[in-house]
């Protein structure tokens, strides 16, 4: 099974946890790591590497971390660049989390990430334009009387 580490700013992670475990249940092979105001970025780094072990089965891990170009993601690509069993994802969203730990199970490293940046860009939504589409496409019903 491929592991998977979600890493954010203050308490992206632990948050992410806790929505994670009440739409999916108790996930093995799941860490989170925040970064929290009494971190170094060396202790960060240090943390996720120790999280990377952890839930490294052979078949690879997943980081998904909270913000392109902040101190989760830039360490996590320090441990990027050094694994070609590891991969990484910037910019992670609850939809994409909760659906990397359904769809982790039979995809190798790379499908996963297809999938996962896929579901992350689809669930990324203008709710008033979608809303107008949805109106506009519901014929309306009209009755004899006029009532």
């Amino acid at each position: 099974m491929i592991g998977i580490v979600v890493s954010g700013h203050i308490n992206f992670a632990t948050g992410m946890q806790s929505a994670v475990k009440a739409i999916t249940g108790e996930q093995e092979q799941m860490a989170y790591v925040d970064f929290v105001e009494s971190m170094s970025t060396d202790q960060l780094e240090d943390k996720l590497r120790q999280a990377v072990k952890e839930v490294d089965s052979g078949e690879g891990v997943l980081i998904l971390a909270d913000l392109p170009g902040g101190s989760p993601s830039n360490r996590a690509s320090t441990i990027l660049m050094e694994s070609q069993n590891v991969e990484l994802i910037a910019g992670a969203n609850l939809p994409m989390i909760a659906n990397a730990a359904f769809e982790r199970d039979g995809a190798n490293l790379q499908e996963l990430v297809e999938v996962i940046l896929e579901i992350g860009t689809s669930c990324i939504q203008n709710m008033r334009l979608e809303l107008e589409k949805m109106m506009v496409s519901e014929p309306e019903l009209e009755s004899e009387d006029g009532l």
